[in-house]
Protein backbone atom coordinates (compact mmCIF):
# COMPACT_ATOMS: atom_id res chain seq x y z
CA UNK A 1 0.00 0.00 0.00
CA UNK A 2 0.99 3.31 -0.85
CA UNK A 3 0.32 6.66 1.04
CA UNK A 4 0.38 10.32 -0.75
CA UNK A 5 0.97 13.14 1.63
CA UNK A 6 -0.18 16.78 0.58
CA UNK A 7 1.46 19.79 2.28
CA UNK A 8 0.04 22.87 2.03
CA UNK A 9 2.03 25.62 3.78
CA UNK A 10 1.63 29.39 4.94
CA UNK A 11 3.02 31.82 6.66
CA UNK A 12 2.46 30.73 10.13
CA UNK A 13 0.46 27.16 9.37
CA UNK A 14 1.17 23.89 7.52
CA UNK A 15 -2.03 21.61 7.15
CA UNK A 16 -2.01 18.46 5.97
CA UNK A 17 -3.89 15.20 4.21
CA UNK A 18 -3.14 11.73 3.69
CA UNK A 19 -4.57 9.85 1.30
CA UNK A 20 -4.35 6.01 0.84
CA UNK A 21 -3.93 4.85 -2.64
CA UNK A 22 -5.98 2.43 -3.82
CA UNK A 23 -4.75 -0.82 -6.02
CA UNK A 24 -8.52 -1.25 -7.36
CA UNK A 25 -9.79 -0.10 -10.48
CA UNK A 26 -11.80 3.25 -10.04
CA UNK A 27 -13.63 5.38 -12.44
CA UNK A 28 -11.38 8.01 -12.06
CA UNK A 29 -8.37 9.02 -10.70
CA UNK A 30 -10.17 10.40 -7.70
CA UNK A 31 -11.74 7.60 -6.47
CA UNK A 32 -8.40 5.43 -6.35
CA UNK A 33 -7.65 8.09 -3.63
CA UNK A 34 -9.02 7.75 0.19
CA UNK A 35 -8.33 10.55 2.41
CA UNK A 36 -7.61 8.94 6.38
CA UNK A 37 -6.06 11.81 8.07
CA UNK A 38 -6.48 15.82 7.89
CA UNK A 39 -4.53 18.50 10.14
CA UNK A 40 -2.76 21.31 10.74
CA UNK A 41 -0.23 22.75 12.74
CA UNK A 42 -1.52 26.68 12.95
CA UNK A 43 0.15 29.77 15.46
CA UNK A 44 3.99 28.73 14.17
CA UNK A 45 6.45 31.45 15.65
CA UNK A 46 3.29 32.41 17.93
CA UNK A 47 2.49 31.90 21.79
CA UNK A 48 -1.10 30.14 20.00
CA UNK A 49 0.69 27.94 18.68
CA UNK A 50 -1.91 24.25 17.89
CA UNK A 51 -1.93 21.03 15.98
CA UNK A 52 -4.93 19.06 15.30
CA UNK A 53 -5.33 16.06 13.84
CA UNK A 54 -8.78 13.96 12.50
CA UNK A 55 -8.95 10.04 10.96
CA UNK A 56 -11.43 9.73 7.93
CA UNK A 57 -13.54 6.72 7.15
CA UNK A 58 -16.44 6.55 5.42
CA UNK A 59 -18.76 5.15 8.18
CA UNK A 60 -18.07 8.35 10.58
CA UNK A 61 -16.38 10.84 8.73
CA UNK A 62 -13.63 13.24 10.18
CA UNK A 63 -12.93 11.71 14.09
CA UNK A 64 -10.82 14.26 15.56
CA UNK A 65 -8.23 13.18 18.03
CA UNK A 66 -7.97 14.59 21.70
CA UNK A 67 -5.12 16.84 22.75
CA UNK A 68 -4.16 13.79 25.33
CA UNK A 69 -4.31 11.38 22.14
CA UNK A 70 -1.96 13.92 19.97
CA UNK A 71 0.03 13.85 23.08
CA UNK A 72 0.47 10.30 22.67
CA UNK A 73 1.12 9.93 18.94
CA UNK A 74 4.16 12.66 19.80
CA UNK A 75 2.15 15.42 17.80
CA UNK A 76 2.30 18.78 20.15
CA UNK A 77 2.52 22.55 19.18
CA UNK A 78 5.46 23.65 16.85
CA UNK A 79 7.73 26.82 16.85
CA UNK A 80 8.89 26.81 12.97
CA UNK A 81 8.29 24.90 9.83
CA UNK A 82 11.10 22.61 10.39
CA UNK A 83 9.62 21.57 13.54
CA UNK A 84 6.10 20.79 12.25
CA UNK A 85 7.35 18.64 9.71
CA UNK A 86 9.83 16.59 11.64
CA UNK A 87 6.80 15.99 14.37
CA UNK A 88 4.17 15.11 10.93
CA UNK A 89 6.89 12.70 9.15
CA UNK A 90 8.38 10.70 12.26
CA UNK A 91 4.34 10.21 13.56
CA UNK A 92 3.99 9.29 9.97
CA UNK A 93 6.66 6.65 10.32
CA UNK A 94 5.68 5.62 13.75
CA UNK A 95 2.01 5.29 13.42
CA UNK A 96 0.22 1.61 12.93
CA UNK A 97 -1.54 1.81 10.05
CA UNK A 98 1.55 3.09 8.09
CA UNK A 99 2.23 2.33 4.47
CA UNK A 100 4.34 3.44 2.37
CA UNK A 101 5.17 7.27 1.70
CA UNK A 102 5.16 6.90 -2.12
CA UNK A 103 5.41 10.91 -2.39
CA UNK A 104 5.24 14.24 -0.78
CA UNK A 105 2.53 17.27 -2.46
CA UNK A 106 2.89 20.59 -1.85
CA UNK A 107 1.14 23.92 -3.23
CA UNK A 108 3.11 26.49 -4.71
CA UNK A 109 1.33 29.23 -5.37
CA UNK A 110 3.65 30.93 -8.28
CA UNK A 111 5.10 28.82 -11.30
CA UNK A 112 6.39 31.69 -13.34
CA UNK A 113 6.20 31.89 -16.79
CA UNK A 114 7.90 28.23 -16.68
CA UNK A 115 5.36 25.80 -14.51
CA UNK A 116 2.61 24.73 -16.11
CA UNK A 117 1.64 22.27 -14.75
CA UNK A 118 2.65 19.41 -11.79
CA UNK A 119 6.64 18.55 -11.43
CA UNK A 120 8.64 16.71 -9.79
CA UNK A 121 10.69 18.53 -7.69
CA UNK A 122 14.70 18.84 -7.93
CA UNK A 123 17.00 21.66 -6.39
CA UNK A 124 17.41 23.45 -9.83
CA UNK A 125 13.50 23.33 -9.41
CA UNK A 126 13.23 24.74 -5.96
CA UNK A 127 16.20 27.21 -7.06
CA UNK A 128 14.13 28.66 -10.06
CA UNK A 129 10.85 28.65 -7.22
CA UNK A 130 12.79 30.41 -4.89
CA UNK A 131 14.23 33.07 -7.95
CA UNK A 132 10.19 33.84 -7.98
CA UNK A 133 9.89 35.14 -4.40
CA UNK A 134 8.78 39.16 -5.13
CA UNK A 135 6.50 37.78 -7.09
CA UNK A 136 4.14 36.46 -4.42
CA UNK A 137 6.20 37.60 -1.32
CA UNK A 138 3.76 36.69 1.12
CA UNK A 139 3.36 32.96 -0.26
CA UNK A 140 5.91 31.57 -1.95
CA UNK A 141 8.91 31.23 1.02
CA UNK A 142 6.17 29.37 2.73
CA UNK A 143 5.53 26.62 0.26
CA UNK A 144 8.95 26.18 -0.40
CA UNK A 145 10.22 25.62 3.23
CA UNK A 146 8.63 22.39 3.81
CA UNK A 147 10.10 20.95 0.73
CA UNK A 148 13.73 22.45 1.62
CA UNK A 149 12.96 20.28 5.24
CA UNK A 150 12.30 17.26 3.92
CA UNK A 151 14.71 17.63 0.58
CA UNK A 152 17.43 17.58 3.86
CA UNK A 153 16.22 15.17 5.73
CA UNK A 154 14.40 12.93 3.00
CA UNK A 155 16.08 13.32 0.09
CA UNK A 156 15.61 10.22 -1.22
CA UNK A 157 11.59 10.85 -1.25
CA UNK A 158 9.49 12.44 -4.03
CA UNK A 159 8.31 15.69 -3.73
CA UNK A 160 5.86 17.16 -6.67
CA UNK A 161 4.92 21.06 -6.90
CA UNK A 162 1.63 21.78 -7.69
CA UNK A 163 0.91 25.51 -8.92
CA UNK A 164 -1.68 27.99 -8.13
CA UNK A 165 -0.84 29.79 -11.45
CA UNK A 166 -0.45 26.64 -13.65
CA UNK A 167 -4.42 26.68 -14.85
CA UNK A 168 -4.60 29.97 -16.19
CA UNK A 169 -1.53 29.99 -18.24
CA UNK A 170 -3.74 28.86 -21.42
CA UNK A 171 -5.59 32.10 -21.43
CA UNK A 172 -5.33 34.17 -24.46
CA UNK A 173 -2.76 36.00 -24.96
CA UNK A 174 -4.49 39.96 -24.21
CA UNK A 175 -6.09 38.51 -21.20
CA UNK A 176 -2.44 38.29 -19.37
CA UNK A 177 -0.98 41.05 -20.80
CA UNK A 178 -0.40 44.13 -19.61
CA UNK A 179 -0.72 47.59 -21.51
CA UNK A 180 3.47 48.21 -20.16
CA UNK A 181 6.58 48.78 -22.71
CA UNK A 182 7.10 45.15 -24.38
CA UNK A 183 10.89 44.77 -22.79
CA UNK A 184 8.87 44.52 -19.34
CA UNK A 185 6.32 41.75 -20.42
CA UNK A 186 9.42 39.94 -21.45
CA UNK A 187 10.74 39.90 -18.39
CA UNK A 188 7.50 38.37 -16.89
CA UNK A 189 5.52 41.48 -16.13
CA UNK A 190 1.87 39.50 -16.77
CA UNK A 191 -1.32 38.88 -15.42
CA UNK A 192 -0.68 35.36 -13.96
CA UNK A 193 -3.75 34.39 -11.91
CA UNK A 194 -4.19 32.46 -8.90
CA UNK A 195 -6.13 29.93 -6.86
CA UNK A 196 -5.58 28.11 -9.60
CA UNK A 197 -5.57 24.57 -7.64
CA UNK A 198 -9.65 25.37 -6.12
CA UNK A 199 -10.70 26.25 -10.07
CA UNK A 200 -9.12 23.08 -11.57
CA UNK A 201 -10.96 21.36 -8.61
CA UNK A 202 -14.43 22.40 -9.60
CA UNK A 203 -14.06 22.26 -13.37
CA UNK A 204 -13.49 18.62 -12.82
CA UNK A 205 -16.27 18.53 -10.46
CA UNK A 206 -18.83 19.66 -12.18
CA UNK A 207 -19.83 16.90 -14.25
CA UNK A 208 -20.34 14.60 -11.14
CA UNK A 209 -22.83 17.76 -9.61
CA UNK A 210 -24.36 19.29 -12.47
CA UNK A 211 -27.46 17.53 -14.71
CA UNK A 212 -26.37 15.64 -18.11
CA UNK A 213 -27.91 17.96 -19.79
CA UNK A 214 -26.82 21.01 -18.08
CA UNK A 215 -24.93 23.42 -20.24
CA UNK A 216 -21.20 24.15 -18.62
CA UNK A 217 -19.22 25.97 -21.44
CA UNK A 218 -19.38 29.44 -19.73
CA UNK A 219 -18.79 28.86 -16.25
CA UNK A 220 -17.87 31.64 -13.36
CA UNK A 221 -16.18 30.18 -10.23
CA UNK A 222 -16.51 32.45 -7.09
CA UNK A 223 -13.22 31.37 -4.93
CA UNK A 224 -14.62 33.22 -1.89
CA UNK A 225 -12.38 33.17 1.34
CA UNK A 226 -9.98 35.36 3.27
CA UNK A 227 -8.26 35.47 -0.17
CA UNK A 228 -10.85 36.34 -2.69
CA UNK A 229 -10.97 36.16 -6.57
CA UNK A 230 -13.29 34.61 -9.42
CA UNK A 231 -12.39 33.10 -13.09
CA UNK A 232 -14.34 32.71 -15.86
CA UNK A 233 -13.79 29.34 -17.51
CA UNK A 234 -14.90 28.21 -21.22
CA UNK A 235 -14.70 24.78 -22.37
CA UNK A 236 -12.80 23.97 -18.96
CA UNK A 237 -9.96 26.08 -19.73
CA UNK A 238 -9.39 29.30 -17.52
CA UNK A 239 -9.52 32.51 -20.43
CA UNK A 240 -9.92 35.09 -17.39
CA UNK A 241 -9.42 35.66 -13.68
CA UNK A 242 -9.83 38.73 -11.29
CA UNK A 243 -6.36 38.36 -9.51
CA UNK A 244 -3.40 39.48 -12.43
CA UNK A 245 0.45 39.82 -11.64
CA UNK A 246 -0.18 39.21 -7.79
CA UNK A 247 -2.39 37.98 -5.43
CA UNK A 248 -3.45 41.08 -4.30
CA UNK A 249 -5.30 42.04 -7.82
CA UNK A 250 -9.08 42.05 -8.06
CA UNK A 251 -11.83 41.68 -5.33
CA UNK A 252 -11.37 42.99 -1.89
CA UNK A 253 -10.22 40.03 0.32
CA UNK A 254 -9.69 39.83 4.19
CA UNK A 255 -7.25 42.00 4.59
CA UNK A 256 -6.44 42.92 1.05
CA UNK A 257 -7.21 45.83 -0.95
CA UNK A 258 -7.77 44.22 -4.41
CA UNK A 259 -7.75 46.53 -7.66
CA UNK A 260 -7.14 49.85 -6.85
CA UNK A 261 -5.61 52.61 -9.05
CA UNK A 262 -1.90 52.28 -9.16
CA UNK A 263 -1.89 56.05 -9.09
CA UNK A 264 -3.03 56.03 -5.68
CA UNK A 265 -0.12 53.78 -4.73
CA UNK A 266 2.05 57.08 -6.41
CA UNK A 267 0.67 59.25 -4.22
CA UNK A 268 0.66 57.24 -1.01
CA UNK A 269 4.61 57.47 -1.29
CA UNK A 270 4.83 60.72 -2.82
CA UNK A 271 3.11 62.44 -0.67
CA UNK A 272 1.86 60.83 2.24
CA UNK A 273 5.33 59.67 2.97
CA UNK A 274 5.09 55.90 2.85
CA UNK A 275 8.06 53.95 2.21
CA UNK A 276 7.68 50.68 0.30
CA UNK A 277 6.97 48.00 3.03
CA UNK A 278 4.35 50.51 4.69
CA UNK A 279 2.60 50.39 1.38
CA UNK A 280 3.02 47.02 1.48
CA UNK A 281 1.93 46.65 4.76
CA UNK A 282 -1.19 48.69 4.37
CA UNK A 283 -2.87 46.93 1.11
CA UNK A 284 -1.83 43.90 2.22
CA UNK A 285 -2.54 42.96 6.05
CA UNK A 286 -4.64 46.34 6.53
CA UNK A 287 -6.88 47.07 4.09
CA UNK A 288 -9.99 44.93 2.55
CA UNK A 289 -12.96 44.00 4.62
CA UNK A 290 -10.61 44.44 7.80
CA UNK A 291 -9.72 48.07 6.67
CA UNK A 292 -13.19 49.53 5.80
CA UNK A 293 -15.47 47.91 8.85
CA UNK A 294 -12.55 48.91 11.08
CA UNK A 295 -13.92 45.54 13.08
CA UNK A 296 -12.55 42.28 11.75
CA UNK A 297 -11.23 40.17 8.50
CA UNK A 298 -13.78 37.25 9.23
CA UNK A 299 -16.76 38.06 7.10
CA UNK A 300 -18.48 35.94 10.32
CA UNK A 301 -17.67 38.57 12.52
CA UNK A 302 -18.90 41.58 10.09
CA UNK A 303 -22.09 39.54 9.59
CA UNK A 304 -22.99 39.16 13.30
CA UNK A 305 -22.04 43.02 13.59
CA UNK A 306 -24.61 45.80 13.55
CA UNK A 307 -22.69 48.58 13.32
CA UNK A 308 -22.49 50.94 9.86
CA UNK A 309 -19.27 50.12 9.35
CA UNK A 310 -19.90 46.55 8.91
CA UNK A 311 -22.61 47.00 6.42
CA UNK A 312 -20.37 49.25 4.70
CA UNK A 313 -17.96 47.00 3.96
CA UNK A 314 -20.20 43.91 3.22
CA UNK A 315 -21.99 45.82 0.83
CA UNK A 316 -18.61 46.75 -1.12
CA UNK A 317 -17.08 43.49 -1.09
CA UNK A 318 -20.59 42.33 -2.44
CA UNK A 319 -20.56 45.04 -5.10
CA UNK A 320 -17.47 44.76 -6.41
CA UNK A 321 -18.07 41.15 -6.95
CA UNK A 322 -21.06 41.25 -8.64
CA UNK A 323 -18.88 44.09 -11.21
CA UNK A 324 -16.15 41.51 -11.62
CA UNK A 325 -18.87 38.50 -12.11
CA UNK A 326 -20.31 40.89 -15.53
CA UNK A 327 -17.02 41.75 -16.46
CA UNK A 328 -16.39 37.86 -16.56
CA UNK A 329 -19.71 37.54 -18.11
CA UNK A 330 -18.37 39.61 -21.26
CA UNK A 331 -15.11 37.38 -21.67
CA UNK A 332 -16.97 34.04 -22.12
CA UNK A 333 -19.64 36.16 -23.96
CA UNK A 334 -22.43 35.15 -21.58
CA UNK A 335 -22.71 32.77 -18.65
CA UNK A 336 -24.22 29.79 -18.02
CA UNK A 337 -23.15 28.61 -14.60
CA UNK A 338 -21.97 30.52 -11.17
CA UNK A 339 -20.05 28.69 -8.77
CA UNK A 340 -19.60 29.59 -5.38
CA UNK A 341 -17.02 28.47 -3.22
CA UNK A 342 -14.54 28.65 -0.17
CA UNK A 343 -14.89 29.99 3.62
CA UNK A 344 -16.95 33.04 2.42
CA UNK A 345 -18.80 31.42 -0.74
CA UNK A 346 -19.61 27.93 0.50
CA UNK A 347 -21.58 29.46 4.02
CA UNK A 348 -22.14 32.96 3.85
CA UNK A 349 -25.73 32.66 2.70
CA UNK A 350 -26.50 36.40 2.85
CA UNK A 351 -23.30 37.46 0.55
CA UNK A 352 -24.66 35.09 -2.03
CA UNK A 353 -27.99 36.36 -1.94
CA UNK A 354 -26.56 40.48 -2.08
CA UNK A 355 -24.27 39.27 -5.09
CA UNK A 356 -26.91 37.19 -6.80
CA UNK A 357 -29.21 40.31 -6.56
CA UNK A 358 -26.95 42.70 -8.68
CA UNK A 359 -26.47 40.03 -11.10
CA UNK A 360 -30.28 39.60 -12.14
CA UNK A 361 -29.75 41.53 -15.63
CA UNK A 362 -27.50 38.36 -16.53
CA UNK A 363 -30.49 35.81 -15.81
CA UNK A 364 -29.72 34.82 -12.74
CA UNK A 365 -32.41 34.04 -9.78
CA UNK A 366 -31.80 32.27 -6.21
CA UNK A 367 -33.56 30.06 -4.52
CA UNK A 368 -33.44 31.29 -1.38
CA UNK A 369 -34.40 28.67 0.92
CA UNK A 370 -31.95 26.79 -1.09
CA UNK A 371 -29.40 29.23 -0.51
CA UNK A 372 -29.89 29.59 3.40
CA UNK A 373 -29.66 25.72 3.44
CA UNK A 374 -26.38 25.91 1.42
CA UNK A 375 -27.66 23.85 -0.83
CA UNK A 376 -25.81 22.62 -3.53
CA UNK A 377 -27.87 23.62 -5.84
CA UNK A 378 -29.10 27.47 -5.17
CA UNK A 379 -30.55 28.54 -8.35
CA UNK A 380 -34.36 29.07 -8.96
CA UNK A 381 -36.94 27.00 -11.46
CA UNK A 382 -37.01 29.96 -13.39
CA UNK A 383 -33.30 31.05 -13.30
CA UNK A 384 -31.45 31.12 -16.87
CA UNK A 385 -27.81 30.78 -15.17
CA UNK A 386 -27.66 27.56 -12.51
CA UNK A 387 -26.05 28.80 -9.46
CA UNK A 388 -24.28 26.35 -7.38
CA UNK A 389 -21.84 25.49 -4.06
CA UNK A 390 -19.62 23.50 -4.33
CA UNK A 391 -16.79 22.81 -1.51
CA UNK A 392 -13.27 23.37 -2.91
CA UNK A 393 -10.90 20.46 -1.89
CA UNK A 394 -7.21 21.60 -3.22
CA UNK A 395 -5.33 18.95 -1.71
CA UNK A 396 -7.22 16.02 -3.48
CA UNK A 397 -6.12 17.73 -6.78
CA UNK A 398 -2.68 18.14 -5.56
CA UNK A 399 -2.76 14.40 -4.28
CA UNK A 400 -4.72 13.52 -7.96
CA UNK A 401 -1.52 15.41 -9.69
CA UNK A 402 0.87 13.54 -7.80
CA UNK A 403 -0.59 10.43 -8.53
CA UNK A 404 -0.69 10.77 -12.02
CA UNK A 405 2.97 12.24 -12.58
CA UNK A 406 4.46 9.05 -10.48
CA UNK A 407 2.22 6.51 -11.91
CA UNK A 408 1.40 5.38 -8.56
CA UNK A 409 -1.62 3.47 -9.68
Amino acid sequence: MDDILVLNSGSSSVKFALYRVSQQEAANDEGVLTLTYSGHFSGLATSQSQVSLAHWSEEHGAEPFSSEALEALGLRSAETHQEAITLLMTWLEQRDDKARLAAVGHRVVHGGQTYHEAVKLSAEDVDRLEALTSLAPLHQPHGLAPIKVLMEQRPELPQVACFDTAFHAQQPWQARQFALPRELTARGLLRYGFHGLSYDYIQRTLPRVLPADAPRSKVIVAHLGNGASMCAIREGVSVASTMGFTALDGLPMGTRSGSLDPGLVLHLASHEGMSLEEVSTLLYKRSGLLGVSGISSDMRELLESDTPEAREAIELYCYRAAREIASLAGALSGVEQLVFTAGVGEHAAQVRADIVAQCEWLGMQLDGSANQQNAPCISSADSQVGIWVIPTDEERVIAVDCLNLLELN
